[in-house]
């Protein structure tokens, strides 16, 4: 459970942090430009789900993320052997499950502002993001990997 604290707080830590300084330095719908055509910070809010789908629908995300959050911690609870990937999927899950949570409660939205231009169809630009969405997308990832883990058998003798 250290481990998962360790990895979650300064996550969570890093994105309350960002989005502080974006709320103080740049204004709503405001384009700062760090690396010219690639890379930009943006002030965006989204009071829905990725991509800004479901607009308008707070509530439910907050009462989604509680159930999450809960989920999670029944999950670390209950954990029965070290399992490294799993570990940091649900430490990533927890970090972006309170960042975007902790926004809505105190915004009534989340406050996205990175904005990546990778210049092909579908991603011209992406659509704006944060640390949480981040660390919740790389913990999605995780678990996909670690669901094609073959699980450890009753070890076998030799025959």
């Amino acid at each position: 459970m250290r481990f998962i604290l360790l990895l979650s707080l300064p996550l969570y830590a890093l994105d309350q942090i960002t989005k502080w300084w974006v709320l103080r330095h740049v204004h709503a719908e405001e384009l700062v430009v760090v690396i010219p055509n690639f890379f930009s910070l943006v002030h965006v809010t989204n009071t829905g789900a990725a991509f800004g789908s479901f607009r308008n629908n707070n509530w439910f995300f907050i009462i989604l993320s509680c159930v999450a959050f809960v989920f999670v911690l029944a999950l670390l609870l209950r954990r029965r052997s070290r399992d490294t990937l799993r570990d940091v999927s649900l430490g990533l899950l927890l970090a972006g499950i309170m960042g975007n949570l902790t926004d809505r409660f105190l915004h009534g939205h989340v406050i996205d502002f990175a904005l990546f231009d990778l210049h092909i169809p579908f991603a011209h630009p992406w659509p704006a993001f944060n640390v949480a969405d981040s660390c919740i997308c790389i913990a999605v990832v995780c678990f996909i990997i670690h669901s094609f883990k073959k699980p450890p058998g009753p070890a076998e003798s030799p025959g």
